[in-house]
């Protein structure tokens, strides 16, 4: 088959918009050739739990699976019985990009929480963490918590401590959507441990699409006791690959080096390239109609646009509104956004912005 789209083409729409690391196809490939036993006996997945557990401590136990929503779902599932609750962020994925399924799927209910920065706290937690024993409402069991968030923004290893010693000092379980985690700890400069398992996580989600794998997370049991049944409901929610060792090995290959920490790092230094860029024509006064409403601390920069604006840049440039009604929009780096892709998106907003007026 012959390559059917433009690969000089580029964009800032999503971290997921990029192709597979090299290094993630060579995996794949080496991986690949004779036979290897089915749905997780498999050499590569044994190496990953060895991997894992050299990361996140020797008590982890790792399961694959095929997707973010599938990690989060199934995680929860296990976490929370069916008359519980999960006390999240009013922007987090699980409440608003995973087409209802924790509570569809899973039956348990979402307690959302209003934040200005996609991020928790102790104060907003108790904003739902109420109720226990009253057969009317669902009961708050567990909190989960995105690293990065949403909007871009960073929990520090001292938030989630203390968000993790609030919870289980009220009896709740903390779960962890990582979906970027490796720009987390980029930021951070901190090993995965550090505000994982030592912070007091009970379950990660570990994402790895978003940071150049073809396909595949992997739910992390950083407390065994907190999922108990995950072996089973991994199959149940349709999350089990019966030819695991490719899903395995490309984690493996992210991971066992610094392949993943290396990719990461570079997709947060893209996204301050491109706002200290624009800050600093706004700053000197070349450039008029833009603000900024989240920091940027990973590989997210997030925006207001004059109308119009957005729409004209999209003819060149792919990116997504966040907030169509303020006129807010969000731009991603990834692994292989270059210096000239930055560069010529920012001439690009320059231009329009001129053009506006």
């Amino acid at each position: 088959m012959s390559t059917l789209h433009d690969q000089n083409r580029r964009g800032f729409a999503s971290d997921n918009y990029a192709g597979a690391h090299p290094e993630i196809i060579q995996a794949i490939a080496d991986a690949n050739g004779g036979h290897q036993v089915s749905y997780g006996e498999d050499v590569y997945t044994e190496r990953l739990q060895e991997v894992m557990r050299q990361h996140f401590g020797e008590q982890a136990e790792t399961f694959p699976v095929f997707n973010g929503t599938g990690a989060n779902v199934t995680a929860l599932t296990a976490m929370v019985p069916r008359w519980g609750a999960v006390i999240s962020a009013q922007t987090a994925h699980i409440n608003t990009d995973e087409g209802g399924a924790p509570e569809r799927v899973s039956g348990l209910k979402l307690l959302t929480v209003e934040t200005s920065d996609g991020k928790l706290t102790p104060e907003l937690i108790d904003r739902e963490a109420w109720g226990w024993g009253d057969e009317h409402r669902a009961q708050p069991l567990a909190v989960s918590i995105t690293q990065t968030t949403e909007l871009g923004t960073l929990y520090t290893v001292e938030e989630l401590r203390s968000i993790s010693e609030h919870a289980h000092a009220k009896g709740m379980l903390v779960h962890m959507d990582g979906a970027r985690i490796a720009n987390a700890a980029a930021a951070l400069g901190e090993p995965l441990r550090e505000f994982t398992t030592d912070a007091g996580i009970d379950v990660l989600s570990f994402g790895g699409t978003k940071n150049g794998l073809l396909f595949g997370e992997a739910i992390v049991a950083l407390n065994p006791d907190a999922a108990p049944g995950l072996v089973y409901l991994r199959k149940l929610n349709m999350q089990l690959a019966s030819k695991m060792r490719f899903v395995s090995a490309q984690l493996v290959a992210l991971l066992e080096g610094g392949l993943w920490l290396r990719s990461a790092t570079h997709a947060n230094r893209m996204a301050l390239r491109l706002r200290e860029a624009l800050a600093r024509e706004v700053a000197s006064g070349n450039l008029r109609g833009i603000s900024f409403t989240q920091a940027t601390e990973s590989n997210a920069v997030f925006a207001v646009l004059p109308p119009g604006v957005a729409d004209r840049l999209r003819e060149r440039f792919r990116f997504y509104d966040w907030n169509p009604a303020t006129g807010e929009v969000r731009w991603m780096c990834s692994f292989d956004t270059t210096e000239d892709d930055i560069d010529s998106f920012v001439t690009a907003i320059r231009e329009e912005l001129v053009a506006a007026g």
